[in-house]
């Protein structure tokens, strides 16, 4: 009896309490012995104290990180860890990043809670979201001093102005409906419970004293600079050295990250008419069109778990096979496999070097874009240049030449600029009269500098005759002005490549097969999908539709990215990029060489049976002359027009 009192007038733990005990837990399963011992010294190394509490300011942590000055993105950052630093009590937010909360930082943004919590991306996300968000406290004071049926009403009319663009009073929960708002509460309340339950502590934690989520949004400014920071961390491995990004911040390559940037943030928000981006877009655009944003923070911060001070090459005796949790260790543990290089060799180009020099489309930034939504481990250091329009000539033979005998997945890229509403010249107008009537509009009010539409095709490229390859792993997607991804569906019009006598022949990603011309020699417009992107067969003009019921070969996008549009623009630069290393690109220079002798193989038969024929018919007194001679040789070496007659052979 008195033990069973005892028991019960304990008192529950705090959430100070609580959150030393989840740090603990969070050490102990998410990190190695070794991991923990430097990160214990890189924190003790870094600290500052005040009273007795080591803790981290806002400088120190930033300069630490190396995060460039120049994009004024430190106060964002430390917004984000402060909040992160809270979980699972968002209310106490921002939290002082003691030694406990940057435990709970680096688990979060290194994607290493999974040991201990359940919840998965889509919680992390919402927490992410939350970190970066500002709370609207005018707006959730308006909306606390009316009630009933007029709050009710104040509230739809804000939705109503924000969806249809236009900033009302009420900006500070226009956007999405109640249902996605308590969505989105109970994902960020989700993992907190799952880290509580971790613990045995589900009483503490009976609501969520942080913000409502439909009173927050994340500034347009904060999340731009959040962006170009992410941009240049993408290729960032964990144990790679800090780069010097002093050549991507200056002249026309800041221009870029700036431009990319701002692509990728029309893909949540318009940034003309809008101030915040709400928690609806947030859980729309994320999965669907930038599951790897956040990918460059878990190699940012795990520069946290390795220290440069340690001297990993000697190795005593008897070094600690268990460390505390919390506790330094007296000395750090050391294994073999766990050994790192004090100098490791400089990293290899994101891009060939001599590749990059002949690029007209990808670079660096356009690469950490793509590495948002593709695999990393299939762009970075893997890319090879194929086929580029400005070197190797706009034609379809060309492109067959350096691209066919590629087996590995391809990047197709194309850029160019709106063509005009009314053709110009004769050319334009051809192309205007190949395709249906423009019933859509531009996809931007404002004339773009740039339009980048591409590709990422599995398969091997090869020529279609009567119906188009098809790959489910085949994604379209649009760069610039806006980001937005069109994952493959079900039908299998996906891309057919094609040359005459088909009607409209060229490249045609979503769209059906080209037909055979009719008898009469005229060609009906080309068919169209809904989603899709075709290139004329003289790669000179282009045209991409997105009609936002879908129904194609690709899904529609949806938020800011998508409605209803098309684009038929003026191609400037066309590039395929191959996805694959030594062992891909030497099984196609194998291939070249087999084609090279199997062509040359041809020509000597056939020129043999030329000169066989000019002697049978001598030899009988057919009387063949030069004129019969040089037809024969034309026709069996395949040398006819254009191939120079037998000066040629």
């Amino acid at each position: 009896m008195g033990q069973s009192q005892s028991q019960a007038d304990t008192p529950p733990a705090t959430a100070e309490e609580l959150s030393k005990q989840l740090a603990q837990k969070f050490a102990t399963r998410c990190f190695t012995p070794l991991e923990l011992y430097s990160f214990r010294d890189v924190f003790r190394s870094l600290a500052d104290k005040s009273d007795g509490v080591s803790y981290l300011k806002e400088d120190t942590l930033t300069r630490f990180l190396q995060v460039p000055d120049a994009l004024g993105v430190a106060p964002v950052l430390f917004q984000m860890a402060s909040y992160l630093g809270a979980f699972p009590f968002s209310g106490g937010a921002p939290a002082v990043l003691g030694f406990e909360e940057m435990i709970v930082v680096v688990v979060m943004l290194t994607e290493r809670y999974g040991k201990v919590l359940r919840g998965g991306g889509k919680g992390r996300n919402v927490l992410l979201y939350r970190s970066l968000t500002v709370f609207d406290r005018l707006d959730g004071k308006e909306v606390a001093d009316k009630g009933g049926e007029d709050c009710d009403e104040d509230v739809v009319e804000g939705e109503g102005g924000e969806v249809n663009g236009n900033a009302k009073a009420h900006v500070g929960f226009a956007v999405d409906q109640p249902a996605n708002d308590e969505e989105g509460d109970d994902d960020d309340d989700g993992l907190a419970l799952s880290a509580l339950e971790s613990l045995d502590a589900n009483d503490v934690f009976k609501h969520s004293d942080a913000p409502p989520i439909s009173h927050c949004s994340i500034p347009v400014e904060n999340f731009r600079k959040i962006i170009m920071l992410l941009l240049l961390i993408a290729p960032l491995e964990a144990s790679q050295p800090f780069p010097d990004y002093s050549d991507r911040l200056s002249g026309d390559n800041l221009e870029q990250l700036h431009a990319t940037a701002d692509a990728i943030l029309s893909a949540f928000v318009n940034t003309e008419s809008n101030t915040g981006i709400k928690i609806h877009a947030w859980n729309t655009v994320i999965p669907a069109s930038l599951p790897n944003l956040f990918n460059g923070f878990s190699a940012l911060f795990s520069h946290f778990l390795f220290s440069t001070s340690l001297d990993l090459s000697k190795r005593k005796p008897s070094s600690p096979t268990t460390t505390p949790p919390i506790s330094p260790p007296t000395s750090p543990p050391s294994s073999p496999a766990l050994r790192r290089p004090t100098t490791p060799p400089p990293p290899l180009p994101l891009i060939p070097t001599a590749d990059a020099e002949e690029a007209e489309i990808l670079d660096v930034t356009l690469l950490s874009q793509l590495s948002f939504f593709l695999p990393p481990t299939t762009l970075f250091h893997r890319l090879r240049l194929l086929y580029s329009g400005g070197s190797a000539g706009f034609s379809m033979r060309s492109f067959e030449t350096r691209v066919f005998n590629w087996r590995a997945p391809s990047l197709l890229l194309v850029s160019g600029s709106r063509l005009p509403a009314i053709p110009e010249g004769s050319n334009e107008r051809a192309f205007a009269d190949s395709l249906p009537p423009k019933r859509l509009p531009d996809s931007t009010a404002t004339n773009p500098n740039r339009l980048v539409f591409g590709a990422y095709i599995p398969q091997t490229w090869q020529q279609t005759y009567k119906t188009c390859l098809s790959d489910p792993g085949t994604i379209l997607f649009q760069l610039a002005p806006t980001h937005t991804i069109h994952r493959s569906t079900i039908s299998t019009d996906q891309l057919s490549f094609t040359h005459p006598p088909l009607s409209h022949p060229g490249i045609s990603l979503g769209s059906p097969h080209p037909s055979s011309k009719s008898a009469s020699g005229t060609a009906n417009p080309a068919k169209l999908g809904p989603v899709s992107l075709h290139i004329d067969a003289s790669f000179e003009f282009g045209v991409f539709t997105h009609d936002s019921r879908g129904g194609g070969a690709f899904e529609p996008a949806s938020g800011p990215g998508g409605g209803d549009w098309q684009e038929r623009f003026a191609i400037e630069s066309l590039e395929v990029w191959g996805c694959g290393g030594e062992e891909e690109a030497e099984e196609q220079r194998r291939r070249w060489e087999w084609e090279e002798r199997e062509a040359e193989a041809r020509r000597r038969i056939n020129f043999a049976g030329a000169v066989e024929f000019y002697a049978h018919g001598v030899g009988v007194g057919g009387g063949v002359g030069f004129e019969e001679l040089e037809g024969a040789l034309e026709d069996m070496t395949g040398m006819g027009e254009g191939g120079g007659g037998v000066g040629g052979v």
